[in-house]
């Protein structure tokens, strides 16, 4: 008896012994967790200057790796600086800001004009415009003789998404009235009737919707083209690679994080483009639509680029190759080391 006794109490010792060891090794390993945490935050972190040319739709990914801490828990302090792309040229180029958040027109006019720009990561390679129209037309047919408005000019990216758009279908641009009007314009000339269509996108087109015009044609669908994504120097795709996709990183990472979180991602919108909840969740749908899976620049994308640049006129005479205004390798490692799967 009295050995069972004593053999029991020799277990319970020994399972104590096993419990502490078990506790002291759970403390070992998060005091571990803990310093390495510390000692990451105290490491100083790289300043970069990043221009973005609006708050809007396309600077999502940029506005959630900030705010998400993505930049910071890969090295990076980042400042973003508000700027048109015609003064984030001549500001890159002298050294004053670091990196562009975008890929669209500006710089790349700026690549055909010689100057050592790239586009290295695009967070859409589908534009968000949809064709509205009043409700009595019911196919893009019936729009032909008719009046159709585009923001900005003729030639800018409304104008030549459109014509790319109606060229894929098999139909001449020139069987419509197409006019540029300026974006606050839109709604108004369509519900005055002098507009019979226009090509919107969000938030516009939503309120379009809401005031009863038909969408007859998903632009967006039609045309591959690039908006939003990163614009860097070639002297720093050579200088500085690994700071280039850490930027990279961060900024996939935040789409990807948008695309998971629904709800993470409307509370951004609402806070930071001031929409509604039936604005946002509206013009989520429609982002998720246009992002690009993989974030690399692709032929296709750019060649439009330059096909809107030259529909305005400019830089007729060039034939650039994709290499003049793109370098998709930092983009592509970036990819794999996240683990997408390449074709």
């Amino acid at each position: 008896m009295c050995a069972r006794f004593v053999g029991i109490a020799g277990n319970m010792k020994l399972k104590e012994a096993r419990l502490r060891t078990r506790i002291l090794c759970g403390l070992a390993i998060l005091l571990a967790q803990v310093f390495v945490s510390l000692a990451t935050a105290q490491e100083p972190k790289t300043k970069i200057r990043i221009s973005n040319s609006a708050i809007s739709v396309t600077s999502l990914a940029l506005l959630a790796a900030r705010d998400w801490k993505l930049f910071y828990e890969r090295g990076l302090d980042p400042e973003i600086i508000l700027m048109s792309p015609a003064l984030t040229v001549p500001a890159m180029i002298s050294g004053e800001i670091d990196y562009f958040a975008g890929v669209g027109p500006g710089v790349a006019s700026a690549s055909l004009s010689g100057l050592p720009f790239r586009a290295v990561w695009v967070s859409s390679d589908r534009v968000s415009y949809s064709l509205m129209a009043h409700s009595k037309f019911k196919t893009i047919q019936e729009l032909k003789g008719k009046k159709i408005g585009v923001t900005g000019s003729l030639g800018a990216t409304n104008h030549v998404s459109l014509v790319i758009a109606l060229e894929k279908l098999g139909i001449s641009p020139r069987e419509f009235n197409i006019l540029a009007l300026p974006p606050q314009e839109m709604l108004r000339s369509l519900e005055s009737g002098f507009l019979d269509a226009a090509s919107l996108n969000p938030p516009t087109l939503f309120m379009a919707q809401k005031k009863g015009f038909a969408n007859i044609l998903d632009i967006g669908s039609l045309v591959e083209m690039p908006g939003g994504g990163l614009t860097v120097l070639a002297k720093d795709i050579k200088g500085k690679p690994d700071e280039v996709k850490r930027v990279i990183r961060a900024m996939q990472s935040a789409k990807d994080l948008m695309k998971k979180s629904k709800e993470k991602s409307l509370e951004l919108m609402r806070r930071i483009l001031k929409m509604d909840q039936e604005s946002a969740a509206s013009t989520y749908e429609v982002f998720l639509k246009t992002l690009s899976p993989d974030g690399i620049p692709t032929r296709a994308g750019m060649e439009n680029l330059v096909k809107s640049i030259q529909a305005q006129g400019r830089f007729t005479d060039k034939k650039p190759v994709f290499s003049d205004l793109a370098y998709d390798r930092l983009a592509t490692e970036v990819a794999k080391e996240l683990g997408y799967k390449l074709p």
